[in-house]
Parts: structure tokens; sequence; C-alpha cells
């Protein structure tokens, strides 16, 4: 069975119950990150989770709600490690690989200056060897890759596809992602607005977690469906894949009021006929 661990539910705006986006997929014996929007790391820990569980991780779009703990869950990884881990992988995007560049190359990465002192200085190498690494200690290794739509990766016991979501192009590219294993299927829209590549890639697939902003109507009439899922455009798309669970995700403050909430739920389900979740951070999701 493979689970799905919402560590971020939220959008930019941050709430005391939701803020940016960032899921983890434990699937076909390895463990999966997508997006690392704000405090990732933390709430991985305080799932249960450890940073170096992670050997892959799959950016939808570098808005910083996607993305703005990368430099803390790559540096906790790394410092957590004892140099036996796997080589951490990680894909998205234009800029993936100029940005995991920028924070970690020897000569003026961002980064550098903690890495290096950690690599060098007595205390920190020896904390290093009562974890049970050797020395001398290794400076960070990431293997990053920019993808476009198409088959993205394999693993042990899943593939990864991706698929253009229509977000901010022409600014930033924008992907979704589809999981495919013998436990389930798993589609993570990213943010996107109703379009039909999001729609081909969730086909039949087993849930699908979608960006819900805000109750349609409101947005309609603000100016802020384009580009974006409300209630309806979420409905629409999961209905029309046929996916079996639709996933509600990156849900915007005024949307996660009382009433609010069961008025955006019944607006789907008007119009969608599978499971509905209304995601909470830190629940697991069984698929």
């Amino acid at each position: 069975m493979a689970r799905i661990h919402i560590l971020g539910a939220g959008t930019p705006t941050p709430t005391p119950d939701r803020f940016g986006s960032s899921y983890v997929v434990e699937v076909g014996g390895e463990t999966i990150m997508i997006d690392c929007g704000p405090a990732t790391t933390h709430k991985m820990v305080k799932a249960g989770l450890w940073p170096t569980d992670v050997d892959y991780l799959f950016f939808t779009h570098h808005h910083f709600d996607h993305d703005i703990d990368y430099p803390c869950f790559l540096l906790s990884r790394w410092d957590q490690s004892v140099g036996k881990e796997n080589i951490l992988r990680v894909f998205g995007p234009k800029p993936t690989e100029k940005l995991t560049d920028d924070l970690l190359r020897e000569d003026g990465g961002l980064f550098a200056h903690d890495w290096k002192t950690r690599v060098n200085n007595p205390s920190s190498q020896q904390l290093h060897a009562n974890r049970g690494g050797t020395l001398p200690r290794k400076p960070p290794e990431v293997l990053a890759t920019d993808v476009s739509p198409g088959k993205v990766f394999s693993g042990m016991h899943w593939e990864i596809t991706a698929a253009e979501a229509e977000h901010v192009q022409p600014y930033l590219d924008s992907l979704a992602y589809r999981i495919d294993s013998p436990e389930g299927s798993m589609v993570f829209t990213g943010d996107t607005q109703p379009c039909d590549s999001v729609v081909a890639l969730a086909r039949g697939a087993d849930i699908m977690l979608c960006m819900c902003w805000d109750d349609q109507d409101i947005m309609d009439n603000n100016g802020e469906a384009p580009r974006q899922c409300g209630t309806r455009g979420a409905a629409d798309m999961a209905q029309q894949a046929g996916v079996k669970t639709l996933g509600l995700v990156h849900i915007g403050p005024s949307l996660s009021q009382p009433g609010k909430k069961e008025k955006g739920i019944g607006d789907i389900k008007a119009v969608y006929e599978g499971d509905v979740i209304f995601a909470d951070e830190l629940l697991v999701i069984n698929v």
C-alpha cells in the first residue's frame, strides 16, 4: 500500500493550519518528495519521517511556496547523513539545476560557507563521526535535472510522468506529476487552471491532489479564476479524468473557514462523483 503524507496543504499566505505545498510519498519501498514549501523539513519530522529517508524530490514549479525550504532540506539531509545514503536526485522544470548549483557549489554557492565549515571544523567532524560517519567528510552531492513533460524517472517499483500544468507561463514552467505503481496511481497537479493536459495525465488515477484556492463563485467575481483552480475547477477536472478520490490542497485561508469549507465541498460533490478529501497538514492518505 502506498502512503501520501500531506506536509503542506496551503498557499503563499501563512495561516496557523496551512502554509505552502509539500508531500511525501512512500511507494515501492522508496520515499519521494513532491515540492518543498515552507517548513517542509520540520513538518516531515513531525510526521515521523527523516530527511535521509528521501532519495527523490520532484518540483512542480518554483514559486516560493513550493520550494523555499529546499536549502534547509538539502543541508539537513546532508548534515544528518553518514555517507552511506543514496545520492539525492532532484527533478523539476527550469531553473531546478541552476537553483541547486547556486545553493551548493563550492565556489560562491549561497550555502557553501555552511557546508565548508561543517566539513572542516573539528567539532563538526566529531559530530559526524559520532553519528557513524567516516572522515574526511564529503561535501554535499545532489543530482539535479531540469525536466519537461513526458516520462521523467523510473524507480524500483514505480515510475513518474509529467504533463504541462497551465499556471504562470511564460514566466515559470509548471508541471503536474503522476506516479504509477502496483500499489496505486497518484497525481499531483501542482498549481494549474483546469486544462486538458492535466486531465489526460490523471485519467483513471486512484487519487488526484489538486490545488483548490477558493470558492469558485468568489474567484470568478474577483478575477482570481484564471491560472488556478477553485472548487468547481478542481471538481470538473477530477470528474473528467475519472479519478477515484479528489484531494483538495493548496487551500486558501478563505475556503478554510467554517461554513465556506462545507459549501465548497458541497459544490464539488454536485459535480464530482468520487470521494473528496479536504486535506489537513500531517494527514496520511493510504492509496
